[in-house]
């Protein structure tokens, strides 16, 4: 009997340690990770490659204390931005940015980006890496058109939402601009760790590829088309890499055109995991800058449940998890400054939190969430409406006001609310 109980204990040691269980895999429709299911409490981290190079924007000092303390507070799981396209200079972007033309990176910040995920290794954390953007702030759709030749670029705050949109609407009928983004998929997706001399094909850390962030067709005639670019770039991905989750980075029905038909299509696909949803109460006029409390917040967190549950729905179909992996919600008195009053941003919190939970009890597919985002013990400039060259990273990219929905490590009951549930996610 000894015999059996050892030889057992032997073969469930060897499972949890065999090369399938290191990664994050999906199985049933739940993540698995290292023999067991998976679920989390994340945070979005875009500039985290930025913050380990050692060249301009680079402060790795303040890069492992941030770690430090997403790990102490239980945050396992960070979105991360793989690099910004284009010049530096350009109203609106994040800098430096690592591609600096068509295959031309900034090697500072993919030693960064080696070193980020090396050192997030070190504290078994997993890393989501979006590889594009629909968005300016870091390049993406608008700088693949303009160096496919489509014209200059507009950028949203100085030519206005109508000219940036309509430019974008050409992506996904570009096949120039699709094929230079395909190229960079290819670098960044077979790249080696400098500082580990793995493959990052090979490394658990990274738990999924993601196509990018909030990719959109931006018109009623473009989604077939964008849904045939998603799905290529997806069997791309996978026939590079055949370890890791890929996804997609939608917002959902947001970001199809408000089809639930396209969302679920997108994410039926056979090479892409798991489901992806993004919720923006102000963003969406459910709540306004003057109204963040009360009757509106009460109506902003049942819409929030209301725009879970349709994706849910789809997700149970396709038999896929779903991540809320972008939310955020500002501070009490729509002020910027870390430590101040965060009433109705940690009752938002709680809400989202506490219905991954009772979703995940019940056996649903609910898995977990990125919050948007995190701000660490970044300091913003008081003097600067919007970032500027020199400033600390906050979680809010150049075309947002600093600290907007940043959580720092001053504001203490929003990191309680957060740990508490990281930990009920983890058990």
């Amino acid at each position: 009997m000894k015999r059996i109980l050892i030889l057992l204990l032997a073969a469930a040691i060897a499972a949890a340690c065999s090369p399938k269980n290191r990664f994050v895999t999906v199985e049933e429709g739940r993540f698995m990770a290292d023999g067991k299911p998976y679920s989390y409490v994340g945070a979005n981290f875009w500039y985290g490659a930025i913050l380990g190079s050692q060249a301009e924007g680079g402060d790795r000092e303040r890069l492992l204390r941030e770690l430090d303390i997403l790990s102490a507070t239980g945050i396992d799981n960070l979105r991360i931005l793989v690099g910004g396209d284009g010049p530096d200079g350009v109203p609106s972007r994040i800098e430096p940015t690592l591609q600096k033309a068509p295959g031309q990176y900034n090697d500072a910040i993919l030693d960064g980006l080696d070193f980020l995920l090396a050192e997030m290794g070190k504290r078994g954390m997993k890393a989501v890496l979006y590889l594009n953007n629909s968005w300016e702030w870091s390049g993406g759709y608008s700088q693949y058109l303009e160096w496919a030749g489509a014209g200059k670029a507009p950028i949203p705050a100085i030519d206005g939402w109508n000219a940036f949109s309509a430019y974008v609407n050409q992506y996904a009928r570009n096949p120039q601009a699709q094929a230079l983004f395909a190229d960079y998929v290819r670098d960044m997706v077979t790249r080696t760790n400098r500082y580990t001399g793995q493959p990052y094909t090979d490394d658990p850390t990274i738990m999924s590829w993601q196509i990018g962030n909030e990719p959109r067709a931006f018109s009623s005639e473009n989604k077939e088309p964008f849904r045939v670019w998603m799905s290529e770039i997806a069997a791309l991905i996978k026939s590079l890499d055949a370890n890791h989750l890929v996804s997609t980075g939608s917002e959902g029905k947001a970001g199809c055109e408000g089809d639930l038909a396209l969302a679920e299509q997108l994410h039926a696909d056979p090479n892409v995991d798991y489901m992806t949803i993004h919720i923006w109460p102000l963003n969406w006029g459910w709540v306004t800058p003057e109204e963040l409390g009360g009757e509106r917040l009460e109506q902003a967190i049942a819409n929030t449940r209301t725009y879970i549950d349709e994706h849910l729905e789809i997700a149970r179909r396709i038999r896929k998890p779903v991540v809320l992996e972008e939310f955020g919600f500002p501070r009490d008195g729509f002020v910027f400054t870390p430590g101040s009053p965060t009433t109705g941003r940690d009752r938002y919190y709680e809400a989202v939190f506490s219905y991954i939970q009772e979703n995940r009890t019940a056996g649903g597919p609910f898995a977990g969430c990125n919050f948007w985002s995190w701000g660490g013990v970044a300091q913003p400039a008081a003097d600067h409406v919007y970032w500027q060259r020199g400033d600390d990273y906050t979680g809010d990219p150049a075309q947002e006001q600093p600290g907007l929905n940043s959580v720092f490590a001053a504001d203490t009951s929003t990191l309680a609310v957060i740990a508490r549930y990281a930990k009920l996610l983890a058990e």
